[in-house]
């Protein structure tokens, strides 16, 4: 029994009253088999005493009322008017209809009394109705696929969504293209189920819901086996479907990236694209870490920020020393707005003090008992005492078994379930909290400035994985202008949908580089500079670093993921960064950016009289700012070659501007 369920009731329209139907009790189960996985719902034994089942009142805004029938016999309530609530989806007369079938009947006593109990197999399920929200309990309606409706299925103590879960563990549904209640099984190619399988040495739909449930961990143990069948499986169809012809792929390629010239000459296997001249990558340097005396100087007698833009391009451009980091990451988080005063800070900690502990409150008063009784908080638990366990002990803060560095990092893992209940705990998130405790070294502090990463990050954890679609799309689109030539090498390869970055955007490089340097990465990326989507640049970054290796050594599908992830602890942060920054500056000062990469840098293409400060012609793709934010600036810096200049200074067109 992989799922069970009880308080899922069948209503019956045989109420004594026009305006009432008698609910049926029950227990539904997902049991699965050697070759086949059963849905089975039975009623309580005790509902064959019939002054057990409740009856339901409805008014027309679908409030349920609760009475009780006296003990009589219900009939099936055939003449029931078809007009009846539809949202109700109450049991039709087909759903029971008596033929030698061994899918979707009801079981009947000896008597001759239905019992309404049912079962199928999950091969004979076409597909599954689901009510609207805001209509009375959550219900399901099974159609099996000789168009037999099951009972709908009212669930009064749990969400169904939990069964929905459960059941893509073994198929794959589809929104209905005409009603998006409505979710088709869609019957998995074999081919592409037999390549799964012979790549996993499992079947396909349970890597594939594997990899929703828990990204970070079949990312991390399955790194070497990932391909591009996952991308056809998120798209939920046959790989085949997906493939145009090569006449057509200069028109998809045009629809993807506008503004790409394709040059469609025919070669046996390729299709030639001449990308947009980006021209040179301009050299960039960096500074060194904010200190505390220049963060002090930059802050008035009440003790707000006199220019937050001066100060996050100081950021940008060199990290924060590490002294700074508690104050000054409250305020790149969003946990403490950059106009506030000292005072207004203190009072705003006081109330998120009382509202963090109150939280906690909750769930550390939950008894053992009641969690038994409630799933998901107990499968949060769980899923959060697995991240703990294996989180990075490298660093001294979170040494030891029984370190409190680690009971904290539980802490705020639960109370942040309490917070969002509905998102919960997906695992990777401890990797986002683990940087920002050790530097806060406050439990009220660090729980805020995780809920204000969590704002951003959070469709990297939905269900449905959209954000980590998205910037998969977007990473695409940024590799081929950058060098399309490269883009088609990796196509060649089976590796042209980039899932070896997958790791990379879902929990933001974290195991990648060092804790320190991951301290420095994400602070710089906080700032929100130069542009929207800093982080795809770094992964332009990183792979343009790697591109030399992988073909001049004709890597293949198993070599580049291997390569890639054999990465880890082994790239140069500073030299990276400079890198994307180099990168972004590239695209900036293209003259024919395409609107693809401009809307997912954030840049709008503007008209720009000579005398601006930027000198760029009306054609340009600029943002403008003052340069009068670095004329002040003249500190030692690091060039991307690592090595230090004491007397260079920040000049105009190293600098960044924002979106």
């Amino acid at each position: 029994v992989v799922y069970e369920q009880e308080g899922v009731f069948i209503h019956s329209p045989c109420g004594k009253n026009d305006d009432q139907d008698s609910l049926i009790p029950g227990v539904l189960r997902v049991i699965e088999k050697e070759n086949e996985v059963i849905v089975d719902w039975r009623p309580l034994d005790d509902t064959s005493d019939t002054s057990n089942i409740l009856c339901a009142g409805k008014d027309s805004s679908s409030v349920v009322e609760w009475t009780q029938t006296p003990k009589e016999k219900c009939s099936r309530g055939a003449d029931r008017p078809s007009s009846y609530e539809a949202e109700w989806d109450m049991v039709t007369t087909v759903s029971f209809k008596k033929k030698p079938h061994s899918n979707g009947d009801a079981t009947t006593h000896a008597n001759g009394e239905s019992k309404w109990s049912f079962l199928f197999s999950l091969a004979d399920l076409k597909s599954i109705k689901q009510n609207k929200e805001g209509m009375g309990w959550s219900y399901l309606v099974f159609c099996l696929k000789d168009d037999v409706k099951l009972p709908a299925l009212h669930f009064h103590h749990g969400d169904s969504k939990l069964l929905i879960k459960c059941l893509e563990k073994h198929v794959v549904l589809n929104e209905s293209p005409q009603d998006k209640r409505i979710l088709l099984v869609n019957s998995q190619n074999k081919s592409l189920s037999q390549s799964f399988e012979n790549l996993f040495d499992e079947p396909s739909y349970g890597l594939l819901q594997k990899l929703k449930k828990d990204p970070y961990t079949v990312t991390m143990g399955r790194f070497s086996k990932v391909t591009n069948y996952i991308f056809d499986s998120f798209r939920l169809s046959d790989p085949s479907s997906q493939r145009r012809p090569p006449s057509e792929m200069a028109d998809f390629l045009n629809d993807a990236i506008p503004g790409l010239k394709i040059n469609q000459q025919e070669e046996p296997g390729f299709e030639v694209i001449t990308r947009i001249d980006l021209g040179k990558q301009p050299e960039v340097s960096r500074r060194e870490p904010v200190s505390s005396e220049e963060w002090a100087k930059n802050m008035d007698s009440e003790g707000r920020i006199l220019n937050v833009d001066y100060i996050k391009r100081l950021i940008f451009k060199g990290g924060l020393c590490h002294t700074l980091r508690k104050e000054a990451w409250k305020f790149l988080l969003g946990y403490f707005p950059w106009n506030s005063t000292k005072e207004e800070r203190a009072n705003l900690q006081k109330r998120k003090t009382d509202e963090y502990f109150r939280m906690k409150l909750q769930w550390k008063s939950v008894s053992e008992e009641q969690e038994k009784r409630n799933s998901r908080l107990r499968d949060y638990r769980s899923l959060i005492e697995k991240d703990v366990n294996r989180t990075d002990r490298t660093n001294k803060f979170y040494e030891g078994e029984d370190n409190p560095g680690l009971i904290l990092l539980h802490d705020i893992l639960m109370t942040y379930c309490m917070y969002d209940f509905d998102l919960g705990y997906v695992q990777g998130m401890s990797d986002l909290l683990s940087p920002v405790l050790y530097v806060m070294e406050n439990e009220v502090d660090a729980f805020w400035c995780f809920v204000s990463y969590m704002d951003q990050m959070h469709q990297n954890f939905e269900e449905q994985m959209q954000g980590m679609k998205t910037q998969l799309i977007q990473l695409s689109t940024l590799l081929r202008l950058l060098d399309s030539g490269f883009c088609s090498y990796l196509e060649s390869q089976d590796s042209g949908y980039l899932y070896f970055c997958f790791r990379w955007l879902l929990i933001r490089f974290k195991r990648e580089f060092s804790f320190q340097d991951i301290l420095r990465l994400w602070e710089v990326m906080w700032t929100e500079l130069p542009c929207q989507n800093f982080h795809l640049l770094l992964c332009c970054a990183i792979l343009e670093s790697e591109k030399q290796q992988i073909m001049d050594k004709h890597y293949g599908f198993n070599e580049i993921l291997k390569h890639i992830n054999e990465l880890s602890m082994k790239i140069d942060v500073e030299y990276i960064l400079c890198k994307a920054e180099a990168i972004s500056m590239q695209m900036m000062n293209c003259k024919e950016l395409p609107q693809a990469v401009s809307e997912i840098l954030g840049i709008e293409s503007s008209s720009i009289t000579p005398d601006s400060d930027t000198g760029e012609d009306e054609s340009g793709a600029v943002l403008s700012c003052p340069t009068s934010l670095y004329q002040s600036i003249s500190t030692p810096v690091i060039a991307a070659n690592g090595t230090r200049d004491s007397t260079q200074q920040m000049s105009e067109t190293q600098s960044l501007t924002p979106a």
